[in-house]
């Protein structure tokens, strides 16, 4: 069954008329209820305000990294553990193919259901996952095989075990590591970025968003507890954070906003892993025209530039 947000009502009634004109067998009224709902998505989806986009990078049907590596990898094997503590399933590594190009995909997992999230631990690495990350990128490296990140977590899991074994070093290490990274490397924003547990895997000589994902410093509810000492007004926070992914194509702080479907990733998800897909094959061989000076020269000149403003 679909799940629909508040916003998307009218397009669920149309739906389920168009169901009920199915079952009359009445043709012409589903034809006229197909053009009206095209209208009503158009309507819709063209006005999203920030708020509305931070519920569709957090569907609970959105598709994850996993569900995008089954759909556009083939002779995959997946690569586990970091050498050094255990096995972070939030965090998950594939070797395989995307079209003809042999890839390692590096992507945080949410996971589905009571049991699946629970492993998954909500989509929040420990320290171990992102040595893991690590791990598969100097693999990458050794061998010259481009990288794709896939970027959807909350946020680094903040647990007592996770300062215990360094969430901090970890992170920092892999901004250094991936900073240094000497093959293409390809990030994308797939759902929800956050703070430090987005950026940990978010270097990269492209980094791109989903048109409905959110990447942020901090979540809107944080926020608002923060400054209001009210998470209530999460609303508030998501439209003056400029998070979306609009937003930050504007402020020079992503270089590019992938068009995954109008109706949303979660409505068609061949669609939105064709659109990724097609923008890693793109963007791979624009980088091969680069040599390795120039790409790491332009990646040290994109790190650097963040954050630079003139009056």
């Amino acid at each position: 069954m679909a799940t629909y947000l508040d916003f998307e009502q009218k397009i669920k009634n149309i739906q389920e008329d168009i169901i009920s004109a199915q079952v009359r067998h009445d043709g012409h009224a589903v034809e006229i209820l197909e053009k009206s709902l095209d209208k009503e998505v158009s309507k819709t989806y063209k006005n999203l305000s920030p708020f509305q986009k931070l519920q569709l990078a957090r569907h609970q049907d959105r598709p994850y990294a996993l569900d995008y590596i089954n759909l556009i990898m083939r002779d995959k094997y997946e690569i586990h553990g970091d050498r050094h503590f255990r096995d972070d399933a939030a965090i998950i590594c594939y070797l395989g193919y995307i079209g003809e190009e042999k890839v390692m995909v590096i992507g945080e997992q949410k996971g589905r259901g009571t049991k699946n999230k629970l492993k998954r631990n909500f989509g929040m690495p420990h320290p171990e996952g992102y040595r893991k990350a690590l791990r598969a990128a100097k693999m990458a490296e050794k061998f010259n095989i481009p990288l794709l990140m896939l970027i959807d977590t909350p946020g680094a899991y903040p647990g007592l075990g996770a300062e215990e074994r360094n969430q901090s070093e970890a992170i920092a290490r892999n901004l250094l590591e991936l900073a240094e990274l000497d093959t293409q490397t390809i990030s994308i924003v797939i759902g929800e970025g956050g703070s430090g547990g987005a950026l940990a895997i978010g270097v990269a000589d492209r980094l791109a968003m989903m048109r409905y994902s959110v990447f942020s410093v901090i979540s809107p509810e944080g926020c608002s507890a923060i400054l209001w000492n009210d998470p209530a007004k999460a609303e508030a926070a998501t439209n003056a954070m400029k998070i979306t992914s609009d937003d930050l194509k504007e402020l020079n702080l992503i270089d590019d906003v992938i068009d995954e479907p109008l109706i949303g990733a979660h409505r068609d998800k061949d669609g939105s892993a064709s659109a990724i897909a097609d923008y890693f094959l793109t963007e791979l061989q624009a980088l091969r025209t680069m040599s390795s000076q120039e790409r790491m020269s332009a990646r040290y000149n994109k790190l650097t530039g963040i954050g630079a403003f003139s009056e």
